[in-house]
């Protein structure tokens, strides 16, 4: 049997432990891991809003991970189409998204072509909206001030 070729996607925007743990899960269910990066584009497409983190920038952190072979830049939403393109056998994905319509339909069409679908536990301590809202980012234009940053002094 050939190597079995993961892919983990993600928007990896302000990257915390939660994205350490998939990433990390992951790499130990798969020979070699491809990270799925969403374009900027495609996270204003997909949340409403811009990341914090440009994507050049979160596709040097994601690659810096130890337990990422190589990265993908995904500017579609399409998940069969970037499977066309990459060729992966198994798709990793929080279970936050476990039975919402979106990845029960992805399950099925992705075991019609061989593709295994795993979910790993979402990691509810730490979340990249937890971490806007504490930054004070969820409201546009609305930046934290200095006063956020000394009254934990």
């Amino acid at each position: 049997m050939g190597e079995r070729l993961g892919y983990a996607p993600g928007a990896f925007d302000l990257f915390h432990v939660g994205h350490l743990n998939i990433l990390r899960r992951a790499r130990e269910q798969c020979d070699r891991l491809i990270a799925g990066v969403c374009s900027d584009d495609l996270v204003m497409q997909l949340k409403g809003r811009p990341p914090v983190v440009p994507l050049a920038e979160r596709l040097d952190i994601v690659r810096s991970v130890r337990y990422v072979d190589e990265t993908y830049v995904a500017t579609v939403d399409d998940k069969l189409e970037i499977w066309k393109e990459v060729g992966f056998d198994v798709i990793f994905k929080g279970d936050d998204w476990l039975g919402t319509d979106l990845w029960t339909t992805l399950e099925a069409e992705f075991a019609n072509v061989g593709v295994t679908v795993v979910f790993f536990p979402y990691t509810a301590h730490t979340s990249s909206t937890l971490l806007r809202s504490a930054l004070g980012l969820l409201v546009p234009g609305h930046h934290a001030g200095p006063e956020v940053l000394t009254a934990q002094e």
